[in-house]
């Protein structure tokens, strides 16, 4: 009896031993965080926004000197050029598609970085030759240039194309599906952009970046093929912990059958979605750009050294799930609210929409109350609690002035005297309406009335002032939050 005790504790033993270094994982390449801190030497310049069309990049594309193949992959529903960019001599073959939606612009950005980093020389010589040796790279930078230059997820035919892999309806799907035979790619990259308001796991952080390996059945079996790319994604996470830790996210596996993701895995190329998402004090995805920058080159160098095959699946499966309408852009806690005479205590959340203007080239905002009430499951980007402060909407200045005029005003006097929107006659070439500490608004039939109709209601405008014994400390307004001076 002792000595079947004994062998239990020393199996038991052994196998947590094992399990601990199952899961340590290997060393980050010391290359990985070199990129990083290298990406400004090979950031290239005039796409500091997401709102690019392909205009904006079709000349970069057309200059790329050899070894780089450029050729016209096809044309888009409108006739618009889709290019295939190609480089390198080696066995594996690479995948890479951006902006399959019109409005995710992340990737193709970091693939312009890409571009650059590829034609240079400079200290990556060596890597240079060995992943040009290794490894031969496709990209397809913009596969929905329509859906582009309208800053719109879908295509000028109203479809989803990563809901096209089946029917081939569209002719940026049938040129995915024809190079992605044609190439016969052991490695593919879906490059997106997500909501902004994802949260990565339960709990405060946003998902700045998520990640999955898609399935390629219902019951969601890992094969080699799908087993290889969970084991990438866990060396590109190594990179991304250092930068945006607890804020990369694990993507839904649910399997689509129509996706073009899914299907691809299915048809037997390793394949990784990587999706951009929020990440506070980044409104263009500049800081994002320069992160997909990083892990494209991480993820390129481990394919070439087979570093993969050095991974299990733990890392992957330890990152925290996607959860929907987890993040907020603006939440004011325990602020007290008055209607009918009843005072009661809420949290105020506001969420930012980006409305394109200037032919979908630039963007102002137009903010809403989004949800009220008791919100300590939700978190926002930006949080302030008032506890013992009063919120009441603001009001809106009398008479119709010039927006030259509205610009030389004392905000901080009117927004004291509880004006949070101010009229104007006419719009600014350039909407920066949100950098004003008061909303500039169209000339209203009354204006003595408040701007919320003396409430505050979900979905109501987000300019509100936040009161302590009836002197405004702070006003939030077109959902942003000012401290009064």
């Amino acid at each position: 009896m002792h000595k079947l005790l004994l062998i239990l504790v020393f199996c038991g033993l052994f196998a947590c031993q094992s399990k601990t270094q199952q899961a340590t994982e290997p060393a980050i390449s010391p290359n990985a965080e070199r990129f990083y801190d290298q990406h400004p030497a090979y950031r290239v310049s005039g796409l500091e926004t997401r709102r690019f069309k392909l205009e904006d990049i079709e000349p970069m594309i057309k200059a790329l000197p050899e070894p780089f193949k450029v050729k016209l992959a096809g044309k888009s529903f409108q006739d618009r050029n889709i290019y295939q960019v190609s480089i390198g001599t080696g066995p594996v073959k690479v995948l890479m598609w951006s902006q399959m939606h019109g409005d995710e612009s992340t990737a193709t950005m970091a693939l312009m970085d890409l571009f650059q980093f590829l034609q240079k020389k400079d200290e990556f010589d060596s890597l240079r030759q060995v992943l040009l040796s290794k490894l031969t790279l496709h990209f397809i930078p913009m596969l929905n240039p329509d859906g582009a230059n309208r800053f719109t997820r879908r295509n000028m035919q109203g479809i989803d194309i990563n809901r096209d892999a089946m029917r081939l309806q569209t002719p940026e799907g049938r040129i995915l599906k024809r190079v992605r035979d044609e190439t016969k790619a052991d490695w593919g990259f879906n490059l997106h952009d997500q909501n902004i308001y994802l949260g990565a796991g339960v709990g405060p952080y946003p998902a700045s970046i998520s990640v999955l390996a898609p399935a390629y059945n219902y019951e969601k079996q890992i094969n080699e093929t799908r087993g290889d790319a969970m084991r990438l994604i866990g060396i590109m996470n190594q990179l991304l912990q250092r930068h945006i830790s607890k804020q990369v996210g694990r993507y839904d596996d649910a399997f689509e059958p129509r996706a073009f993701g899914d299907n691809i895995q299915k048809w037997g190329t390793r394949t990784i979605l990587i999706e951009s998402g929020g990440l506070q004090g980044d409104p263009e995805n500049q800081m994002l750009r320069r992160l997909n920058f990083s892990i494209f080159l991480t993820a390129l160098e481990a394919i070439a050294a087979e570093r993969h095959k050095e991974w299990d699946y733990i890392a992957y499966e330890g990152l925290p799930e996607n959860q929907p309408s987890g993040m907020q852009d603006l939440i004011v806690r325990k602020i007290q609210v008055t209607r009918t005479d009843k005072t009661y205590k809420v949290d105020l959340a506001f969420r930012r929409e980006e409305v394109n203007y200037d032919n979908s080239r630039k963007f102002f905002y137009r903010s809403n109350i989004s949800e009220m009430g008791d919100l300590q499951n939700t978190y926002g980007y930006e949080e302030i609690e008032l506890e013992g402060y009063q919120a009441v909407p603001g009001n809106i200045r009398p008479g119709v002035i010039t927006w030259q005029e509205a610009q030389k005003l004392d905000h901080m006097a009117l927004l004291r005297e509880g004006i949070t929107d101010v009229q104007v006659s006419s719009w600014p070439e350039r909407l920066e309406m949100s950098k004003l500490p008061v909303l500039l608004v169209r000339p209203k039939r009354n204006p003595a009335s408040p701007g919320n109709s003396g409430m505050i209601n979900l979905g109501s405008g987000g300019s509100i002032l936040l009161q302590k014994d009836g002197k405004t400390e702070y006003a939030v307004v077109n959902g942003f939050l000012h401290k009064v001076l």
